[in-house]
């Protein structure tokens, strides 16, 4: 649609996931017609990303160390790591304040569709953490999905024979929904995470 260098912004910004077409355009507009906003630094901070931020050794997460901050916490509960699929889910339940154990980042979940296996995931990294028995519970907190659910089957196969406790994340209804807007599959699922109260 456009030509040169701001339809390769445009093309660029658009690879980016979560940016659809209008979206990149919106950006890259942005970035060309507001004198104040200087894109040097966000290319600076591009490129030290690029460079410094790698993947914890022990759990996945994202990190500019060896390991990250939450492996590194000596507070942190060590007899509870939480599975996630990516570094975002240990962000996310970071920010409830309400769990205070070790994670484990998959890195995905089973695919078969896009081709992604368990020997694709951090699957084979998580059996040596478990091996001195300091661990005694496995939250397996993967995606309420099709991908999310068969990957958090094959884990609780793997882990079956071990002697550490395996559960999975209450799924239901979210705070502030209506159950006439609620699926089949969520519906029934609050039904067998009740509680008492």
């Amino acid at each position: 649609m456009y030509e040169g260098l701001i339809q390769d912004l445009i093309d660029e910004l658009g690879r980016l996931p979560g940016i659809g077409p209008k979206s990149a355009q919106r950006i890259a507009f942005f970035i060309v017609q507001d004198e104040h906003y200087d894109p040097s630094r966000l290319a600076t901070i591009l490129a030290a990303v690029r460079e410094h931020v790698h993947f914890c050794s022990v759990c996945g997460n994202l990190t500019e160390q060896e390991q990250c901050s939450v492996c590194t916490d000596p507070r942190r509960d060590r007899s509870v790591i939480c599975v996630v699929e990516e570094p975002k889910d240990v962000a996310a339940i970071e920010r409830t304040h309400e769990y205070h154990g070790l994670y484990h980042v998959l890195g995905g979940a089973i695919s078969p569709i896009d081709g992604i296996g368990p020997e694709q995931l951090r699957i084979t990294s998580l059996m040596p953490r478990l091996a001195d028995g300091t661990v005694k519970e496995i939250i397996i907190a993967t995606d309420p999905n099709l991908e999310g659910e068969a990957t958090a089957t094959y884990l609780a196969r793997q882990l079956g024979y071990l002697d550490v406790k395996v559960t999975r994340l209450a799924s239901g209804l979210p705070v502030g929904g209506d159950l006439e807007y609620a699926d089949e599959v969520t519906l029934g699922r609050a039904f067998e995470g009740r509680r008492a109260i």
